[in-house]
């Protein structure tokens, strides 16, 4: 199948090597020539560890990437039958992508907002064809992680639901389908525990290791929240965390200061090389 990604960064480049190593044709957009040419990087290095977690490929790296079309166009992806879009966590920025959208793909192309938390009911909205649109929520790394939490829109169809689930089986995933509201079930209560951890820090009850040693150790967790969330990016933590309490209007999803104090420092986890850890890459 052709398929359009919109969002070279952490998502979108794993996304683009689940996919491609499959035999899907990619056409991997993103506004910044320097974050393609990051991504084509990483999707290389992505490709040389993925046997550390169990993942195997019999086809070349050289050959995934012939099957990726790195573009700076929004218009490359007009003859994709199905569009995955991941850009950051901002609903002006959502909207004005699926808003040209509209203008250039055809009427029986397939959206799905891979989004932790904003409405698939709203980004239908946005739609020619509402039915069209579905939730697909990769977790990361998207090209190792065996599970894709798939949310369905008041409009979503059947036949979209279908499609996705399918698509998922193609690259050795299961979807599971959920109903829309904001967060959905993952990040409705991942954020909430994140969001708590990081105040465990800000009011001093415990450091970072500390807290995700607890996790780890007493709960069999394989990471504790805050190497999560430093996995995950304390940007996308906060913008996640920000809907959900517009969304909700209940203040038990009010941001920790400290995240957003991180957040301002450029302290974004992994892709920054400090989060609440320090990065060596």
């Amino acid at each position: 199948m052709n398929i359009g990604i919109i969002g070279a960064g952490v998502m979108g480049r794993g996304v683009a090597l689940a996919y491609a190593q499959y035999g899907h044709n990619i056409v991997l957009v993103d506004i910044e020539e320097n974050v393609l040419e990051e991504a084509k990087k990483q999707i290389i290095r992505d490709y040389r560890f993925q046997g550390m977690y169990g993942k195997k490929c019999e086809d070349t790296i050289q050959n995934i990437l012939g099957r990726i079309t790195f573009t700076t166009q929004l218009e490359n992806v007009e003859m994709c039958e199905y569009i995955i879009e991941n850009v950051t966590e901002n609903w002006e920025i959502k909207k004005n992508v699926y808003l040209q959208l509209n203008k250039i793909c055809n009427e029986n192309t397939i959206y799905a907002v891979n989004t932790s938390c904003f409405s698939i009911t709203r980004v239908g909205a946005l739609m020619n064809k509402p039915e069209n649109i579905i939730g697909s929520h990769y977790m990361n790394p998207a090209h190792i992680k065996s599970t894709v939490e798939v949310i369905k829109g008041y409009h979503t169809s059947e036949k979209t639901i279908n499609t996705t689930l399918e698509l998922l089986k193609t690259i050795e995933k299961e979807g599971v389908v959920v109903n829309d509201l904001p967060g959905f079930v993952s990040n409705r209560v991942l954020m909430l525990t994140v969001n708590e951890a990081i105040y465990l820090v800000h009011e001093g009850v415990a450091e970072a290791k500390d807290v995700d040693k607890i996790f780890k150790q007493c709960f069999g967790h394989k990471m504790g929240p805050l190497e999560t969330a430093d996995l995950i990016g304390l940007d996308t933590i906060l913008f996640s965390v920000e809907v959900l309490y517009e969304s909700y209007c209940d203040s038990k999803y009010r941001p920790c200061p400290l995240l957003k104090k991180m957040v301002n420092a450029g302290l974004l986890g992994r892709k920054s090389g400090q989060g609440f850890y320090a990065y060596n890459y």
